[in-house]
């Protein structure tokens, strides 16, 4: 629903208000669709996925001209839109017994702020429902090693690079890491932030998006560091348990700055004396 949502929602926009050359051949709708069902649970309402294919399309692809005139990433947007529009059911997850459940950040949060310590709340972890995804979540954040095999395929194929995924999670593992050496008994360690919520997932399929992040290498590690600094800060100190879409949305913001201060040494350019 999501992706023929997305498609459809293009290809009027192009063909009604536009009115130029269609281009939903160059399949960005569909990996706009794809991207944003991964951010949703599976028990959305569907009109409520085509409201947000509606967003994601028309408010954060379209209205700025199209594909590589976006700055921000479009799927989200959508997602962001839904998640402050209908808080409830985008915060509503089915569990492996049919019931609803909470995800892990959500748990964890919950339990660390009714008083039980990290070394408790770590007792009570099944870290192989995180690697293998049996667990509450969006479609595309439950299964740590299916994303990382996912990743991994991606930087085979040379779709994205490494500098992005590695700025994002190193600089979460580090910040976490830093708070939990320094107090165990109140920071959770860094494997349950990069295993948990969407990590992984803004990681390696959003973050990397190439209309919105940087050009040059470097430019990529800068745009990562603050993306995975922004999400610890959001889900420690946030109204939120997760902050890896507020992350990547803030970022993009910044992505222009970075590109015009950032930029590749130019060779065979005479210097001014």
């Amino acid at each position: 629903v999501s992706v023929l949502a997305c498609v459809v929602f293009e290809y009027l926009i192009q063909r009604f208000l536009l009115r130029g050359p269609l281009t939903i051949t160059n399949w960005s709708a569909v990996v706009t669709g794809l991207l944003l069902a991964f951010n949703l649970p599976a028990t959305t309402p569907l009109w409520m996925v085509a409201v947000g294919a509606a967003v994601a399309i028309g408010v954060g692809k379209m209205t700025f001209g199209g594909l590589g005139k976006n700055p921000f990433n479009p799927a989200l947007v959508g997602r962001v839109f839904m998640l402050l529009s209908f808080p409830v059911a985008m915060t509503t997850f089915p569990a492996i017994d049919a019931a609803t459940g909470a995800t892990p950040l959500s748990a964890v949060k919950g339990m660390l702020a009714s008083g039980m310590s990290v070394p408790e709340v770590m007792r009570m972890i099944d870290w192989s429902d995180l690697w293998f995804g049996f667990r509450s979540g969006s479609f595309g954040e439950v299964s740590s090693l299916a994303l990382l095999l996912g990743g991994a395929w991606l930087l085979y194929r040379r779709v994205i690079t490494w500098h992005i995924p590695v700025a994002v999670l190193g600089s979460m593992a580090l910040f976490t890491g830093v708070l939990w050496l320094c107090n165990p008994d109140q920071f959770m360690s860094p494997l349950f932030h990069l295993l948990t919520g969407g990590a992984l997932l803004g990681a390696i399929f959003m973050a990397t998006d190439y209309v919105t992040s940087p050009m040059t290498p470097r430019g990529m590690v800068i745009y990562g560091v603050g993306i995975g600094v922004i999400t610890v800060l959001i889900r420690l100190w946030g109204q939120y348990p997760e902050g890896m879409s507020f992350a990547i949305l803030i970022m993009n913001a910044f992505v222009p700055l970075i590109d015009k201060y950032v930029r590749p040494r130019r060779f065979g350019v005479p210097s001014k004396a």
